[in-house]
């Protein structure tokens, strides 16, 4: 499938921007859906990284959201023609701490598109710049990338690229179980609609998914609170993420990591249940 993007190009700088106010009941449900260890950061104190997520949701109304759930238009992204979409990968740069009980101002760019042909067939890759500003400054800078795919025909499977072996002898290593309540409470937390991480049928049947899709940004989460408990009291400067191939929850997956040799950065990655890379990073560190 071949599809001109240039009017799509004319787009590229759209902006919108929003606000929110850091509060601590979604960091309460980051900590019981991760199970993590974590107290919740009292007021005035740094929220961990990634935790973001919980707030500035897109809150489309249910006109603007497509056949998948996930919202079509209302945002800076014009509107694709192509109906299945999953997160591609983030570029983070951490200038700043989040704090409980700031107020955030969030601006929201359309800075890339591209059109690719992968091994699962015809792609176009979006990028939106989103600026996170507190009382105090610039705190983050993400760009996030969305791909977009072909429509599956009924009754076939999706295609599900199969990638490199993860690199032996990592010392770092964690195992995920996926549960579907866990990725219920995640979709929650973040307000995500996108139908393929909570909703069986629709994910088999329409989109062809052997099960539920894990979110990129909980897997991302997974390799995040790796790291900083793989380093801890080191503050993580930059942090980017690039998804290779989906994970489900029919089985649980790896999360592992090593440092550079320097000591002042880290490599990760998310392993799929064959022990081939789902998600690689790489990691800054203060």
């Amino acid at each position: 499938m071949t599809i001109d993007i240039e009017p799509l190009r004319k787009e590229l700088g759209r902006k919108i921007e929003d606000e929110d106010v850091v509060t601590d009941a979604p960091l309460k449900a980051m900590i019981a859906t991760f199970d993590r260890p974590d107290k919740v950061p009292a007021m005035g104190e740094p929220i961990a990284p990634g935790w973001h997520l919980c707030f500035l949701h897109s809150y489309a109304r249910p006109a603007s959201l497509g056949a998948d759930g996930a919202a079509f238009e209302g945002g800076v992204l014009p509107k694709i023609p192509m109906p299945r979409r999953m997160y591609a990968g983030s570029t983070f740069t951490f200038d700043g701490d989040i704090r409980v009980g700031d107020k955030l101002r969030r601006e929201i760019e359309f800075t890339d598109i591209q059109q690719r042909q992968g091994s699962t067939g015809s792609l176009i890759v979006t990028t939106q710049t989103r600026r996170i500003f507190t009382p105090r400054g610039l705190a983050l800078t993400e760009a996030a990338s969305t791909v977009f795919r072909e429509e599956v025909k009924a009754g076939t499977k999706s295609g599900v690229p199969e990638r490199d072996p993860v690199p032996t002898g990592t010392p770092w290593r964690r195992t995920i179980e996926p549960h579907p309540v866990t990725l219920f409470r995640y979709s929650a937390i973040t307000f995500n609609p996108h139908r393929i991480h909570y909703d069986r049928t629709y994910c088999m049947e329409v989109e062809g998914y052997p099960g539920l899709v894990v979110h990129g940004p909980f897997a991302q989460q997974c390799l995040l609170d790796l790291l900083r408990d793989s380093m801890p009291g080191r503050r993580i400067k930059t942090f980017a993420v690039r998804a290779r191939a989906p994970l489900f929850d029919t089985a649980p997956f790896n999360v592992v990591g090593r440092p550079t040799p320097d000591g002042n950065g880290a490599e990760l990655w998310t392993v799929t249940p064959k022990g081939t890379i789902a998600a690689q990073a790489t990691a800054t560190l203060a």
